[in-house]
């Protein structure tokens, strides 16, 4: 434990925390042996499993009013806007997301806000809210999709950011960060009150870290149908360094995959059709309660034209124990029972490159 989900076959992580051959096999002859036991003084202190920061944070932003959460029932996406009270402009090295009621919190997204963002503006700060509650209509429409910077999303079986020396994410000064959470209900109440820890970059950084996604939101999932196929694919504006990948589906989740598309250049000169390969960057077994960041032991420059294509495969027959209904129809959606496919992806650009300007194309 923690488990792996990752093809060991396709690519490199730094976060794999996979036993070797050689710790199998001891593992094994151990086991085979009677699996005796040792000197109990030789024996590790027991874990102590983190109810709090797993980062040693320098600051703490936590929402000023909980949430209130019925026993039952569905509960809209709910934001709470909490300005940071920045006076100057901060890098963030490190981050992480702290649910006070992890076992409600399906998942969490941190939004950077800056002040001439007009995101959200007619909406309450410091207090819950879901789009219904909204008048303005260019707000209600903004609390369903936005293009604004991510801080971080947190899901279970996720872990924090902690980037390398020189790489940070961006936070403009005036900002405020703005949280999205979705809620489920667990037959209890209950109130939540989620904060986001943050690490200061001590100096300005050599490259700024975007979070970037593929993602398909006009999909079908056919009742009864144990495997799925769908495809997001997108074509980098500018060089990047890819850094990892972040896969999130539902509970019909089952398998996902991000590929780099190659093109052959010159296979219409030669009189035949456009040829192309894939080369696989990550393959994954998907499970729902252990949504895991992938992070390349090795970056890697993905130049301009780049195209990344994510796959996602659903298994919504009732052999999937965490089916909701495998006689339904499943579309895109916020519940649980609904389904999603997003690829997020981290890649590392100039720091003075925000994610507006690097998606202009020259």
């Amino acid at each position: 434990m923690p488990p792996w989900f990752a093809d060991l076959h396709v690519g490199h992580f730094s976060n794999d925390p996979s036993l070797t051959e050689p710790q199998i096999a001891e593992l094994v002859a151990w086991a085979d042996a009677g699996a005796p036991a040792g000197n109990p003084q030789d024996a590790p202190k027991p874990p102590q499993w983190a109810e709090s920061w797993t980062i040693q944070p320098d600051l703490v932003l936590k929402m000023p009013k909980p949430v209130t959460l019925p026993a039952n029932g569905d509960v809209d996406y709910t934001y709470e806007i909490v300005p940071t009270g920045f006076r100057e402009d901060r890098w963030i090295r490190g981050v992480e997301i702290l649910p006070k009621m992890r076992a409600n919190v399906h998942h969490a997204v941190v939004y950077v806000r800056p002040p001439d963002s007009p995101w959200l503006r007619h909406a309450p700060v410091g207090m819950p809210f879901t789009a219904a509650t909204l008048s303005d209509p260019e707000d209600r429409a903004g609390a369903h999709w936005t293009d604004s910077d991510v801080l971080l999303v947190y899901a279970p079986g996720s872990s924090p950011d902690d980037w390398p020396e020189g790489m940070a994410k961006f936070v403009p000064a005036g900002s405020d960060l703005v949280f999205q959470m979705h809620y489920t209900t667990n037959g209890h109440a209950a109130k939540d009150q989620t904060s986001v820890g943050l690490i200061f970059a001590k100096s300005a950084p050599e490259k700024r870290v975007l979070t970037l996604q593929l993602t398909n939101d006009h999909f079908v999932i056919p009742p009864g149908v144990p495997d799925y196929r769908v495809e997001a694919r997108g074509t980098l504006p500018n060089d990047a360094l890819l850094l990892s990948f972040f896969p999130h589906m539902h509970l019909r989740g089952k398998a996902f995959e991000y590929n780099i598309l190659h093109h052959e250049q010159n296979a219409a000169e030669k009189g035949g059709p456009a040829q192309f390969g894939v080369e696989p960057l990550l393959r994954v077994r998907y499970h729902f309660h252990w949504q895991m960041s992938y992070r390349l032991a090795e970056p890697r420059l993905l130049k301009a034209g780049t195209e990344l294509q994510a796959v996602a495969w659903y298994d919504n027959s009732k052999d999937n124990p965490h089916n909701p209904d495998p006689d339904a129809a499943v579309r895109w959606g916020e519940q649980t029972y609904d389904e999603m496919m997003v690829g997020f992806f981290d890649v590392a650009v100039p720091p003075g490159l925000d994610k507006k300007s690097y998606f202009i194309r020259h």
